[in-house]
């Protein structure tokens, strides 16, 4: 069964995605916490990670050289025993993080490398991580469909891959729509994350169509007449 992490910043959505007993985890980064307003980065961090009762929550680190991102996620370890952290699989440049993946996994740091879109990455980071605490590899299927190219040609091998390195697990991310949890869970893919809205969504699973067509009818109809539409 794949879980179900959330995603997201702003904390009454992500307080009730935990909630939720769907998800047992979440994730983060610092575009989602820009756009909700976060301006305590620690602060918002240590928040959510007591919010999450135990439940892993991946933070990233914000740096771009690879000392500042080692010395960071260091720091971001130090914030909980259910922190995660996240590290690019490489700097804004094109350099692998691959050189302190392995020193931090073995320091025993929980790690979800991130951005991940393809078999070389995911290869470079399993090496990486081989001999280490245990680990994510986020494969961003979503915006590899956003290419045009089906994103279960780099899940689905890159599944295999990681089939010998048992202590890593992927997640498929940045998810698009609902079906994706449906997709990533007949490849055997062993977390999604999934927005809170996108969550709730899940509830829709087995429902009857004729009855959801009717419905749809019927929010149309209310909404037409809540906003006095005539003509």
């Amino acid at each position: 069964m794949t879980r179900v992490f959330t995603d997201g910043a702003n904390l009454d959505q992500v307080r009730g995605a935990l909630e939720n007993p769907l998800v047992s985890g979440l994730t983060t980064n610092p575009s989602l916490m820009a756009k909700s307003g976060i301006t305590d980065y620690e602060g918002f961090s240590r928040e959510v990670l007591t919010m999450a009762s135990g439940k892993p929550v991946s933070i990233e680190v914000v740096a771009d050289d690879l000392a500042g991102m080692h010395a960071q996620a260091k720091k971001i370890a130090s914030w909980g025993d259910n922190a995660v952290v996240k590290i690019p699989v490489t700097t804004s440049s094109g350099v692998p993080t691959s050189e302190i993946l392995g020193p931090l996994a073995a320091d025993g740091v929980q790690l979800n490398v991130t951005a991940v879109f393809t078999l070389e990455q995911v290869k470079w980071t399993c090496d990486a991580l081989a001999d280490g605490a245990s680990g994510y590899i986020s494969v961003f299927a979503g915006r590899i469909a956003d290419t045009g190219v089906d994103p279960i040609e780099v899940v689905s091998p890159a599944l295999e891959i990681m089939a010998n390195y048992p202590t890593l697990e992927m997640i498929w991310a940045s998810s698009r729509q609902v079906f994706d949890f449906y997709i990533a869970q007949s490849v055997g893919c062993h977390v999604i994350t999934l927005t809170p809205d996108l969550i709730d969504k899940l509830a829709l699973r087995g429902k009857p169509l004729n009855q959801y067509s009717l419905e749809t009818v019927q929010m149309f109809l209310n909404d037409a007449r809540a906003s006095r539409f005539d003509f």
